[in-house]
C-alpha cells in the first residue's frame, strides 16, 4: 500500500498536483488518501512526474493504525469554491459579455472543492460535445462542467502553454473552445489545439482572435441513472 497523503505532505505537493498527475478529481485523490491503494499504473505516473525516492511511502497493512470511530481529522486541504457557471446555452452571450462584470454576477454558480485558494479569475465552463472524448480517462464528456483558472493575457506572450499536459478553455472570436494546447509559437503569436477525438484535426489559431484563456483545474461529471 503506498502512503499518498504523506508523500505529498511530505514533499510540498498540492492535491492538485497529484489530481493532474492521476487525470482524476481532486476528490478522487482524497480517496485514494484514506484507502492508499493505489494502483500499479498510478504509482507509476506519479514516480514519472516527480524525481522523488518514493520506496519509503509503502506501508504494509499491519502498520495501518485502525480507525476510531469516536475520533475525527480536520480536514484543512479542502476549500469549497462558488463561481460563475458559463453552460452550452450561455456561450454566445458570453463572448458578448465576458468583460462586464454585471453580465458576469447574474450568471448562475456552481461549487467545486478545492485544496487552495489562490487568487485569480475563476470560472465553469459546461462542456459541448465530444471533441475531448476519445474514451478514455482522460476524456471529458457532453456536459461536464469544468472549474477554469484564467491565464492573464501577458503570460502568452512569453510562456510556452503548451509545456505541461494542461486542457485549456479559450474564449475565441467564433466560440468558447475546450482543447489541449500541443504547439505554442511564441513568435508568431499562435498556438495548436488538439481535440482527443480523432475524428477532429488539429488547428492552429491566432492568438489575436483569442480572448481570454483558462487551464483547467478541476471536473463534475454528472451521475446519471
Amino acid at each position: 500500500m503506498f502512503d499518498l497523503k504523506a508523500f505529498r505532505k511530505e514533499n510540498g505537493i498540492k492535491q492538485i498536483d497529484v489530481a493532474e498527475w492521476l487525470n482524476c478529481g481532486q476528490s478522487n485523490v482524497s480517496m485514494l488518501e484514506k484507502s492508499m491503494n493505489l494502483s500499479e499504473h498510478q504509482i507509476s505516473l506519479i514516480k514519472d512526474h516527480c524525481n522523488i525516492d518514493i520506496s519509503k511511502y509503502f506501508v504494509s497493512n499491519k502498520n495501518i493504525k485502525p480507525i476510531i470511530t469516536n475520533e475525527a481529522e480536520p480536514v484543512s486541504d479542502i476549500i469549497t469554491k462558488r463561481v460563475p457557471l458559463i453552460n452550452q446555452y450561455a456561450y454566445a452571450g458570453y463572448l458578448a459579455g465576458y468583460q462586464d462584470q454585471e453580465y458576469i454576477d447574474q450568471l448562475p454558480t456552481v461549487l467545486f472543492d478545492v485544496d487552495h485558494d489562490p487568487k485569480g479569475n475563476y470560472l465553469a465552463f459546461e462542456v459541448k460535445g465530444d471533441s475531448m472524448n476519445d474514451g478514455s480517462d482522460e476524456s471529458y464528456k457532453d456536459g461536464d462542467r469544468l472549474l477554469c483558472r484564467e491565464i492573464p493575457s501577458h503570460l502568452w506572450c512569453n510562456s510556452k502553454l503548451h509545456l505541461r499536459k494542461w486542457d485549456f478553455v479559450i474564449v475565441h472570436k467564433e466560440g468558447v473552445l475546450v482543447k489541449r494546447i500541443v504547439d505554442h509559437d511564441v513568435q508568431n503569436h499562435t498556438i495548436t489545439i488538439h481535440s482527443l477525438n480523432p475524428f477532429y484535426e488539429d488547428q492552429v489559431i491566432d492568438l489575436v482572435d483569442v480572448y481570454q484563456i483558462f487551464n483547467v483545474i478541476e471536473y463534475q461529471r454528472k451521475t446519471r441513472r
